[in-house]
């Protein structure tokens, strides 16, 4: 029988609590208790939660799509859309951030009935069997020790121990225990030299070594197909060699540039309240720096050139590519700011302009605030090119799973670590 509090934190990322108590029919200091465990919830939740707020359950099986994954540290699921072009079937989810989860949730509905929030509480043989594992894990910092002298001091070594503690670590134990078909590891260009390149060799060590994959890396920069600069490292791994190459990957030369993803406020498009208003759609008024933060950024600006250092704004017009968004961008907009003439003060791009920005149509539905928006594309990959990135490995994924259900091919056993 399912446990009614996985699946009421299932539902908080969609529901505040209010809304939910509302939805069945108790009152909010019921759900609170039965949320912080202070009491039981009735036998009967988890069929009126089924019944009343969650969809149906999608189709088990390789019938229901050509192969399945799992998207962990999810975001609001830009590598989830890659691997669905692909025909994939998303069968678990796992993102602890509640703003994160509503807007997952508001794009993704049919994902509510597995979903995880804090990856520490999954238990590694409850998530689902799946052929790809996606992730897009934060880097914590983790050093690279001699195993045998952790043995020396009857210590664990591999990644049971130089991992532990890291979220890497708990993608680590879910390869282990699951043995996916393939992975798709995403994280920023710097992990490559953290702690002097440390950190990169345990996780090599750990994926090649421990876990027995077949690794291939590539930093790829997301302004061949968006108008920023976007470096992101992209680790994929096989559980066997099943001649994935990176040269298999058709980056355009010349990608767009930042004209592309402006809102052209001359009627063509639709105004999108509160983002764009007026027959002509034009932006609103609350996107333009007032006039004490303009002054401010010229200043700090300023003050740096001064010192010989490269820090300062990004004025920018619609003819350029854009520097990286950051999730920090709701702060000033200091990295992008649209010119809007020479006399005029300069805007930050509307949370539409930044999922346009990202790679996401205009479809993608945006429920939260401006301020959690901007952090979320900040934190999101380039959706064209996790899409680009499965175009290659997903007939490589589907080669092996034909493999094996012909007999043709057995994975070598897991080498035992204690």
């Amino acid at each position: 029988m399912e446990n009614p509090r996985h699946l009421l934190a299932s539902l908080r990322g969609r529901y505040n609590q209010r809304e939910l108590a509302d939805e069945l029919r108790v009152s909010a200091r019921t759900l609170r208790r039965w949320e912080a465990g202070e009491s039981t919830p009735r036998p009967y939740l988890a069929d009126a939660i089924r019944q009343r707020l969650l969809p149906l359950s999608a189709p088990s099986g390789r019938e229901a799509a050509p192969f399945t994954f799992i998207d962990l540290f999810a975001g609001i699921g830009g590598i989830r859309k890659g691997f669905e072009a692909q025909g994939g079937r998303c069968v678990f989810t796992c993102e602890w951030d509640k703003w994160a989860q509503k807007t997952y949730l508001a794009n993704f509905p049919e994902s509510a009935h597995a979903f995880a929030g804090d990856i520490k509480g999954v238990d590694e043989h409850d998530v689902p069997d799946h052929d790809v594992l996606l992730a897009g894990f934060p880097c914590q910092p983790f050093s690279i020790a001699g195993v045998s002298k952790k043995k020396s001091l009857g210590r664990q070594h591999g990644f049971l121990d130089e991992t532990q503690g890291t979220l890497f670590f708990d993608v680590a134990r879910i390869i282990k225990a699951k043995r996916p078909t393939a992975f798709l590891l995403e994280n920023v260009k710097n992990l490559i030299s953290h702690d002097k390149g440390n950190t990169f060799k345990v996780i090599m060590k750990v994926l090649e070594e421990e876990l027995g994959y077949s690794v291939d890396c590539k930093v790829i920069d997301g302004r061949h197909f968006v108008p920023q600069h976007r470096e992101r490292l992209l680790i994929v791994g096989f559980r066997k060699p099943a001649g994935f190459t990176w040269d298999d990957l058709e980056l355009p030369e010349e990608g767009p540039r930042l004209a592309s993803i402006l809102h052209p406020q001359d009627g063509s498009e639709e105004a999108e309240p509160h983002y764009t208003k007026g027959k002509l759609a034009k932006v609103d008024a609350r996107y333009t720096l007032s006039p004490k933060l303009w002054a401010y950024l010229q200043g700090y600006a300023e003050k740096h050139r001064a010192a010989g250092n490269g820090f300062g704004f990004g004025l920018v017009d619609g003819g350029v590519v854009a520097r990286t968004l950051s999730a920090r961008y709701y702060k000033d907009g200091s990295e992008i700011l649209v010119s809007q003439g020479k006399r005029k003060r300069p805007r930050r791009l509307t949370p539409r302009e930044c999922a346009r920005l990202m790679g996401f149509d205009d479809s993608f539905s945006i429920p939260v605030s401006d301020t959690q928006a901007y952090r979320q594309f900040g934190n999101s990959v380039v959706a064209p090119v996790i899409r680009e990135v499965a175009n290659i490995m997903v007939p490589r994924v589907l080669e092996l799973i034909s493999q094996e259900e012909e007999g043709v091919y057995q994975p070598p056993l897991l080498a035992a670590y204690t």
